[in-house]
């Protein structure tokens, strides 16, 4: 979409603007939105994504990071250190590729390395990690049974929970 104003660039900035219930709606470009006085909080506060998750690497203990071993993303063929030093992945596959190095990271910053938010109602079975979904959601399920079975003290019912969580996390192991 080209900016309303010049008719040139590209539109990168889209701002709605509701004024006695009419509803006015701006394509510009960056230039043209500086011009009108539209600005971006973020424009001017640098934000240096390598060298922030390079500082929480070397922060996390049990991160080792050999310069000398390089690993290398099959699909793209960036390196880690590549990564490092830009701030960005090539594509979708680096995320596996670089899953080692990740983890620790990503359990500093957000407590876990497994995301443990809403599971869509659809799920692609035929996905290796969406069959990996299924038995994670079950123990989250079990574990929280497994509480309440504590709290009312029927340790009957806790034990069978307990062999159930071992073997589905044996499952897991297995499958990684």
């Amino acid at each position: 979409m080209l900016c309303q104003d010049c008719k040139q660039r590209e539109a990168q900035v889209h701002l709605t603007q509701i004024i006695n219930n009419e509803k006015t709606t701006l394509h510009l470009c960056k230039k043209c939105a500086a011009a009108r006085g539209f600005h971006s909080p973020l424009d001017n506060v640098p934000f240096p994504l390598a060298e922030i998750l390079t500082g929480l690497a070397a922060a996390t203990p049990g991160f080792k990071y050999d310069k000398t071993e390089q690993i290398t993303c099959q699909n793209c063929g960036l390196t880690f250190q590549e990564f490092t030093s830009q701030g960005r992945f090539g594509c979708g596959e680096c995320y596996k590729a670089f899953r080692s190095q990740l983890e620790p990271i990503m359990r500093k910053i957000h407590g876990a390395s497994l995301h443990r938010g809403r599971t869509p109602m659809t799920i692609n079975i035929t996905n290796n990690e969406s069959k990996r979904t299924l038995p994670i959601r079950e123990e989250e399920r079990l574990e929280e049974e497994l509480s309440k079975a504590i709290e009312t003290e029927d340790f009957e019912r806790a034990a069978e929970i307990r062999d159930k969580l071992k073997s589905i996390r044996e499952s897991l192991s297995l499958d990684k």
